[in-house]
């Protein structure tokens, strides 16, 4: 009787044993779908706002350049929006000084690209389309460009350089002296200058 009852248990085992696989599979089967389908779900609201952010972000025709200088806390090139108007561009320089002349500046003006903003001393004379050098003939150091100081006697292209690149990472000149911090301009050079110059 021990020889034809243990025959019929190991059947019956296998038998529950590979039932409750399948119910097993079945249920992690059900669960991946319901996962999948979940997913499913949540990705077009991911597909369609992510692909229009990177789009604007990166799109060329999204941003302009534009050169800040003058009586603003941080000279500098700066990479604003398309439709930015010259508020933005003063803004994006840290704001104006207290010496800015805001009357001088239509700060509801569009900007375009690779535009030279300069917002003026008040009080300051005009300044002429070359960039700098006022109708006095001084060459105003926190606001000319480099052809207005490559006027200035010995100031060649690469002085004239050094002198931005100083006023954009240390802000506007506070004397004519503050030029004897620029690499390679010495009391000789400055002294040779100092009656064209001005802040």
């Amino acid at each position: 009787m021990h020889e034809s009852s243990a025959p019929s248990l190991r059947p019956r085992r296998l038998r529950l044993t590979v039932g409750a696989a399948i119910v097993l599979a079945l249920v992690v089967l059900s669960g991946a779908v319901g996962l999948g389908l979940l997913r499913g779900q949540a990705a077009p609201s991911e597909s369609v706002s992510l692909p229009a952010d990177a789009d604007d972000a990166g799109s060329s025709s999204g941003e302009i350049y534009v050169h800040v200088l003058g009586e603003v806390e941080r000279p500098g090139l700066y990479i604003l929006d398309l439709d930015s108007r010259l508020v933005d561009a003063v803004a994006a320089a840290g704001g104006t000084t207290d010496s800015a002349d805001l009357a001088a500046i239509n700060l509801a003006r569009a900007l375009t690209d690779g535009e030279q903003i300069l917002v003026p001393t008040i009080g300051a004379s005009p300044v002429a389309s070359a960039g700098g050098a006022p109708a006095d003939g001084l060459v105003d150091l926190n606001a000319a460009d480099q052809a207005a100081l490559e006027t200035l006697p010995r100031i060649g292209s690469a002085l004239a350089e050094r002198i931005i690149a100083w006023r954009e990472e240390n802000g506007r000149f506070q004397s004519v002296d503050d030029l004897l911090a620029v690499p390679g301009i010495g009391e000789k050079l400055l002294e040779g200058i100092r009656d064209a110059v001005r802040v």
